[in-house]
């Protein structure tokens, strides 16, 4: 196939997992966390989203290089050489966020389609939606569904128009940017590890190793049977030493991949905490508990198309991350009992890695009997995730240091900064919470 004249298309070819990656983390739940933050605390949180790009760009980037180096999903890592327990707790800690997750997805989608036709009640809508999501994830390669919904996903970059039209004040906008803001109580400390939690959640960890997996088994495949083949090439080159070469091009086009994907999602995450706590706390609108409000940040761009826009946001974001979140879930599970999984296989190719996701999208239905509001249990997902990660970034960052699996492409000193800055942030504002509940 002839390459494009075109840099830009060029450049997209090279994206990924890594900007799907992105675009999953702007889900409904970190919809539903950037709003409430707006809303709630105006520009005070906009700094996190500089402190949050380069440390999940360099989180992410550990697990993609695992997946590069080991061409396995991180559970077989994990069972393969550690020990079990470990194994076990990682499961304990990931699969109940993950549910909640699925289920508080499910449930906003619901939420805004009942926005549109109050008439139908938004429980019918999540059903809907459950079994539209089951027969897309079956039956269709998970490329082409996003391939499709991608684009329904623009509607969030709408937040990036609403400061300019609410002439927000630029120098104000600026010192809450770079100077940080910390209020010493539970609600900000919510807010505060719920924007880290749906930012850095378990979840993307898992599918990153697990994408970056499946995108080099077919090279390594090529490159041993090149190796059987040949032993040096026309030009006398080692084809050995072509290889490494090779290798560590796909590194770099993995990184440029994950950095690009992360910086997206975090320009979508400023403007959206931007666009509510000047649209929605410049008018008094402190706290969000339905999804009318959060609809209501985007009027000053869209006006009576506000809702309409917001729905295709919510809907599209929710198509895109569901099944990466139930993928996640199914990975875990069918590589912890040994079982065949992939989101490319046929059904009767993988039965049980596609009943373990029907079951997800079942029991994520039924977390909406709860009788949480769709929007609260979107924030108590990240608070959750929030929570939980810290654990998972800990053993991400062993397995990233260990000389027996990632050979001479363990972390640079780089990461591990980066890593453990992530690391002790997140316990931090995880253990800060769990004070001032009770102070």
């Amino acid at each position: 196939m002839a390459k494009s004249s075109n840099p830009v298309v060029r450049f997209l070819k090279l994206l990924g997992p890594g900007l799907v990656t992105g675009a999953s983390d702007d889900d409904p739940s970190g919809i539903a966390t950037y709003s409430q933050a707006g809303a709630q605390f105006g520009l005070a949180t906009l700094w996190t989203a500089l402190i949050t790009f380069p440390l999940m760009a360099a989180i992410q980037e550990m697990c993609a290089r695992i997946g590069l180096v080991t061409s396995v999903g991180l559970t077989t890592t994990l069972k393969s050489h550690y020990p079990k327990w470990l194994l076990y707790l990682m499961m304990v800690f990931s699969i109940p966020a993950i549910i909640l997750n699925i289920g508080a997805d499910i449930g906003g989608m619901g939420a805004v389609a009942n926005l549109m036709i109050p008439s139908v009640r938004p429980f019918v809508f999540s059903t809907a939606f459950t079994l539209i999501l089951l027969f897309l994830i079956v039956y269709l390669p998970y490329e082409k569904i996003v391939a499709v919904l991608k684009y329904l996903c623009l509607a969030v970059l709408l937040y990036i128009a609403v400061p300019f039209f609410t002439h927000p004040h630029w120098g104000k906008v600026l010192r809450s940017t770079f100077v940080p803001t910390i209020k010493f109580d539970k609600d900000f400390f919510g807010i505060l590890v719920a924007i880290l939690g749906t930012t850095i959640s378990p979840y993307l960890f898992y599918w990153q190793v697990t994408m970056e997996a499946e995108d080099v088994k077919a090279t390594r495949k090529l490159i041993l049977a090149r190796r059987r083949l040949i032993k040096r090439d026309a030009n006398g080159q080692n084809p050995y030493k072509r290889e490494r070469n090779f290798f560590r091009l796909l590194i770099q086009k993995m990184q440029l991949d994950v950095n690009v994907g992360m910086f997206l999602s975090n320009i979508v995450m400023f403007f959206i905490i931007l666009a509510t706590g000047t649209a929605l706390y410049g008018a008094g609108v402190k706290k969000i508990d339905t999804v009318e409000q959060a609809a209501k940040a985007l009027q000053p761009v869209a006006g009576k198309a506000s809702y309409l826009l917001f729905t295709v946001g919510v809907i599209g974001t929710g198509l895109l991350a569901i099944p990466v979140l139930t993928g996640s879930l199914s990975y875990i599970v069918s590589e912890t009992f040994g079982w065949k999984a992939s989101l490319d296989k046929k059904f009767y190719q993988a039965k049980k890695f596609y009943l373990v996701i029907a079951g997800s999208l079942v029991l994520g239905l039924l977390v909406n009997l709860i009788g949480i509001s769709p929007i609260q249990a979107l924030v108590y997902t990240a608070i959750l995730y929030g929570l939980t990660s810290p654990v998972l970034i800990a053993v991400v960052l062993h397995i990233g240091n260990n000389k027996k699996i990632m050979k001479a492409y363990t972390n640079s000193r780089l990461s591990n900064v980066l890593g453990w800055a992530t690391f002790i942030l997140m316990t931090i504002a995880a253990v800060a919470l769990i004070y001032f509940q009770f102070v």
